[in-house]
This record gives C-alpha cells, sequence and structure tokens, in this order.
C-alpha cells in the first residue's frame, strides 16, 4: 500500500452493518491492575504451542526458531439513528488468531524484507469463541502447520537468492530479543445499549429534520471491547485489553454544483454511562447540522498557495501525514520507500521551536480520550514514550521488532490490525512549541503575513475529516489533507468568508519550513490510520499552526446535483 490514510469513520450506519467484519471506534479504558499471570486461554494456547514448537524443532527441516499466537476477542454494538429514526443496531463477537513462525536466525529469517515484495504469513484465522481444548487446539494445530510451510517456502527462496551474502551484510537483523512479558489484565464485557440508547439516539437524530437542506443526519453510538491474547516461546503470556466507546455525530448534504458537504463531531468515553449529557449531544447536533446549512451557503474555493492557520485537530493531521508516516521505522528497511529522514538522525528535521513525542502510555488529555494508547504493542514489548523531535532535532524512529537503522531494540510501536503482520506504526502523536501565542496573537500574524506577501486574503483551517500520503519512490512525495470548513480571512477589515471544496496538498519537506508559530492550546484528533498493516486507532495532538505558505486545490468535480423534488413535509417527523 502506498497510501496511507488518517481518518475519523463517519459513515456510521455503514460501520454498525459492518461490525461482524470491522470492530472499532473510539476509545478508553484505563488498565486494571494485574492480578492474575493465566487465564484459561492462556493455558490453552501455551500447551498448543508448546506441542507444536516441539514437534517443528524435531522435524522441521529447517526448525523454527520462534513461534507467536496472537487471538483477539472483540464483541461491539451499536445504534444508529437517522432524521428521527432507528436505521439499524447490531450485536457481534468474534475471535481472531495470528500466527507467526519464524525459521532462519534472528540474523535473516523468513521475514526479511525485499523491495517489490509484499508477504504475509497469517491469515486472520477465526477462531471458535468457547475456550474449549479441542476446537482451539484443532485449529491452531492447522494454522501452525501452514504458516511454517509459507516461512520455509520463503526461507529457501532467499537462501537461494544470488543476493543472499550481499543482503546478510548490509541489511540489520530481521528479529530482536526482548524480554518476555507475563501479565493478565482481565476486560470487563460491555453492557448492552439497551432501550434507552435507542430511545436517546432517535430523539437526537431527529434535530436534524429542523434543517430543511439536509439529505441526510446521523447519530450513532458504538461500544467495543476488545482483548488480546499474546503467547510465544521466548516465555510471554500476556493478555490485555480496553473499552471505546464513541457517539459519532454526521450530516450531509449537496451543493448546488454537486459537491458532497459533510460536517462530523464526536465524543469519546470509558463507558456509555459517561458521556456527556444529553443537552451536550444535542448542542453537537445542532453544531453540526449548521454547519452543513452554512457550506451550502458557501462559495467554491479556487487554487491557492498563501499564508494560513490550522487549527489544532488540523495541525494534528498535518503532521501525522507530512512526518508521522516518515519516521515509522520499516520504512528504512524498504529502498522503495522514499526514506525522507534515514540520514537525519541527531540532525534539524522542523524548526527548533518544535518538539515531538509519540506517547502511547498516555490516556487522555485534559480530561479528553486519546484514541492512540495501550499497555503493550502487537507484539507483547510494553508501551513507552518516544520522544522523536527534540527542538527541531530527529532522535530516533518509531520501532517495531524489525530493527531500523542503528537501532536494535523495539520501542513498543509494533502494531496490526488483527489478519495482517505487524510494522512500525504511530500511537499518540504530541507537538509540543516554545514558540507560543495565543489565538489573537496568532490572527495578527496571520494578517501581517497576509500583508507582507500582497495575497488577497489568507485561510483558515477550523475542521478536517482526516488526510493521506505517499511515501514510495515510484510516485511522488506529497500529502494530502482533507478539510471540512474553511474561511478566507481579509486583512482589509473585511468579515471572514466560508468557503468550500479545497484540500491541502503538498510535499512534506518545503511544508516543514513554512511553519511560523504555534497556538498555546492543544487539540486532539482522533482517528484511524490505515497502512501496510491496516488499520489501527491512533491520535494527534497539536497546537494551532501559523503556515507561511500552503497550497491548496480544488476537490475533484461531481456530475450529481441535488434532488430535483422538496423534502417530503413528513420528513423525518416523530409520531
Amino acid at each position: 500500500m502506498t497510501g496511507k490514510g488518517l481518518a475519523q469513520p463517519h459513515d456510521t450506519l455503514r460501520f454498525v452493518r459492518a461490525l461482524a467484519v470491522a470492530f472499532g471506534l473510539a476509545l478508553g479504558l484505563g488498565s486494571p491492575a494485574t492480578t492474575q499471570t493465566s487465564s484459561v486461554l492462556i493455558d490453552i494456547l501455551q500447551a498448543e504451542l508448546n506441542r507444536n514448537f516441539q514437534g517443528l524443532r524435531e522435524k522441521g527441516d529447517p526448525p523454527p526458531y520462534f513461534i507467536s499466537y496472537s487471538v483477539t476477542d472483540e464483541q461491539a454494538e451499536g445504534v444508529v439513528g437517522s432524521m428521527g429514526s432507528l436505521q439499524g443496531s447490531n450485536r457481534q463477537e468474534r475471535r481472531v488468531l495470528d500466527v507467526s513462525v519464524r525459521v532462519g536466525s534472528r540474523e535473516m529469517d523468513n521475514y526479511h524484507t525485499v523491495p517489490g515484495e509484499r508477504f504475509r504469513f497469517t491469515s486472520g484465522r477465526i477462531l471458535p469463541l468457547e475456550d474449549r481444548s479441542a476446537p482451539l487446539q484443532r485449529t491452531l494445530w492447522q494454522e501452525t502447520d501452514r504458516v511454517w510451510r509459507t516461512a520455509v517456502e520463503r526461507y529457501v527462496r532467499l537462501k537461494s537468492s544470488p543476493d543472499w551474502k550481499t543482503e546478510q551484510s548490509k541489511r540489520p537483523p530481521d528479529f530482536t530479543e526482548e524480554k518476555p512479558v507475563v501479565s493478565v489484565q482481565p476486560v470487563p464485557r460491555i453492557s448492552p445499549a439497551g432501550d434507552e440508547w435507542s430511545a436517546r439516539v432517535r430523539r437526537l437524530s431527529a434535530e436534524f429534520v429542523k434543517f430543511p437542506g439536509l439529505l441526510t443526519g446521523e447519530v450513532a453510538l458504538t461500544l467495543h471491547r476488545e482483548v488480546k491474547t499474546i503467547v510465544n516461546t521466548e516465555g510471554t503470556r500476556l493478555e490485555h485489553g480496553r473499552i471505546f466507546v464513541r457517539v459519532a455525530i454526521s450530516a450531509r448534504a449537496k451543493a448546488q454544483d454537486g459537491q458532497d458537504l459533510l460536517a462530523t463531531d464526536s465524543f469519546e468515553a470509558t463507558s456509555a454511562d459517561t458521556l456527556p449529557r444529553e443537552e451536550v449531544l444535542r448542542a453537537s447536533v445542532q453544531k453540526v447540522a449548521s454547519q452543513v446549512s452554512e457550506l451550502l451557503k458557501a462559495g467554491e474555493a479556487e487554487p491557492f498557495v498563501g499564508p494560513a492557520i490550522l487549527s489544532g485537530r488540523a495541525a494534528g493531521v498535518f503532521f501525522h501525514e507530512i512526518f508521522g508516516h516518515r519516521v515509522e521505522g520499516h520504512r528504512l528497511r524498504d529502498d522503495r520507500d522514499g526514506q525522507t529522514f534515514a540520514k537525519s538522525l541527531n540532525t534539524p528535521v522542523l524548526p527548533d521551536f518544535l518538539s515531538v513525542t509519540f506517547d502511547p502510555t498516555r490516556h487522555s488529555l485534559e480530561g479528553l480520550e486519546l484514541n492512540g494508547w495501550y499497555d503493550f504493542d502487537d507484539e507483547a514489548v510494553p508501551a513507552r514514550s518516544v520522544p522523536l523531535v527534540e527542538q527541531g532535532i530527529l532522535k530516533t524512529f518509531l520501532l517495531s521488532r524489525d530493527p531500523a537503522g542503528p537501532f536494535r531494540q523495539s520501542n513498543g510501536h509494533g502494531r496490526r490490525q488483527p489478519g495482517f503482520e505487524p510494522v512500525s506504526r504511530q500511537s499518540n502523536l504530541f507537538v509540543d512549541s516554545t514558540q507560543k501565542v495565543d489565538d489573537q496573537q496568532l490572527r495578527r500574524l496571520l494578517l501581517n503575513e497576509i500583508v507582507r506577501q500582497n495575497k488577497p486574503y489568507g485561510l483558515y483551517f477550523a475542521e478536517v475529516t482526516g488526510g493521506y500520503t505517499q511515501t514510495q519512490r515510484p510516485g511522488l512525495q506529497a500529502f494530502t489533507v482533507i478539510p471540512l470548513v474553511v474561511f478566507k480571512i481579509y486583512a482589509d477589515g473585511r468579515p471572514d468568508e466560508l468557503v468550500r471544496g479545497v484540500d491541502i496538498v503538498g510535499t512534506p519537506l518545503a511544508s516543514f519550513a513554512k511553519i511560523l508559530a504555534t497556538g498555546d492550546h492543544q487539540e486532539v484528533f482522533n482517528g484511524f490510520c490505515g497502512a501496510e498493516s491496516g488499520s489501527i486507532p491512533v491520535s494527534a495532538v497539536a497546537p494551532p499552526l501559523l503556515v507561511g505558505e500552503i497550497e491548496v486545490q480544488k476537490k475533484p468535480a461531481s456530475n450529481d446535483r441535488p434532488p430535483l423534488l422538496a423534502r417530503p413535509t413528513t420528513f423525518g417527523r416523530l409520531p
């Protein structure tokens, strides 16, 4: 996958319908104290692991030096209301097995990166939900045999390559050695949302009916419990997890020229009981509906290059795309990747007033839940805070158990969606600044830049929905951030003007140099990032940014048009 994307899930009805195949939206349960060292599932996995590892060590040619079993248990429930009616509800459970088998040695094994080749040994096998030995053992036995055969086939092919010795000499080892983890952290099961929340979602979505320009308006509650169990031949016996709860609000309309318009909001909590009161949610519904209604009256923006302010949320997505993906360590192992910062360790990569840290150990910021926290990554390495950039100087990379550059240990960022192989990925991104000003001063600095550059206006990006980037050499090293709410800011005193239909585009190194100052407060963007190892929860925390030059392009044109007929007079009316 060459495109990496960060997004807030806002197609809520589709999400509820797809709970059986893809789980997760929001965030946050603090880790309970460790009171156990085993569980029924761990004991079953461990017994079969021991049997299979011993058998393959005796009979396998070549034998494995490492096997890992990872089981992800997911329980999810969702309910969606649209324009005053219940549109869908679902409750699903599934259990997914991922098997890793390594043959060869830590220096070079079947996971060795080869330019131009993508590989996946795990199949994301569905397991029975019950902790019964016989059916679980049968699947573990079959999947271990399949993965070992696939691993051997690739390893033999690698060894027969004429470049084998050259590869061994020029590459870092293929697998780190880490301390085993023994920890069991029970995660309570989620309680059903019940009729009360169904009625609440229905009432809240009925607020959208008051706004005649809307085509749809949805309110969705999702609850998700995820428990990960990992055992491996190094001695790890780990069980941990978290609970996610989210209310997602979205409204859509279509402009006269066919352009699709969208506004969203969301609330995350540790349980449905700790979500905001209904009047707070209702105010959010009205805000989202008003934003789309105003966008219907807004003019279409034109391509533009000039100064701009990005809100903290927009700045978080900006940094996720232009910086975060380029410090994921596994890209240093792939010669097809652009490797923007491969030779930049201990040199300036950002303005000296900026620092960047990835910290999956932080669960919240000023009461707001963060999406990208975890206690252990998907390779059973404890989470830790990783300062990537200190006063503009690059210090390290995000690292999994695949060594990268001069680094030979993981820093707890090996992550994946079930069914994928883990690679180094982002978690909670924090941007900190020593060059802070308040909102009024930041605006004055923008106005000064507009005048200095003799531009007709500047831009303010208030809300975004996500973005994506390209990192590989065959394509342009570029990024896109997708705004929802954008204003023109005039230096001559004219009122700010809402516009629609633009995307932020650019190349990373040029964009870094244009950051002039930051605001004095941080904002949170919670979303999901899709890349080589699937979709994972992440957060981006940043202050507002003043950028001396930013480029926007028009969104693609559409041949669709809004409905010709008037909306029914009873549209969405509650009985």
